[in-house]
């Protein structure tokens, strides 16, 4: 088993995160999965800029 830790968190935050769980989802499961949505969602823009502002050679081209 993974070693624990608590948090603080408002009572709102709480109420938030219980908002954003599904049925039977664990405080632990939310916050993973906001996590990787954030993470991806930061890579996308990451992405998104580099194919704006950078020019690319396609490989058949190489």
């Amino acid at each position: 088993m993974a070693a624990v830790t608590t948090i603080s968190v408002s009572i709102e935050t709480e109420e938030m995160l219980r908002r954003a769980g599904e049925e039977g989802e664990s405080y632990d499961a939310i916050i993973r999965r906001l996590l990787c949505e954030v993470h991806w969602k930061s890579l996308n823009e990451r992405w998104n800029t580099i194919l704006e502002k950078d020019e690319f050679i396609p490989l058949d081209a190489l």
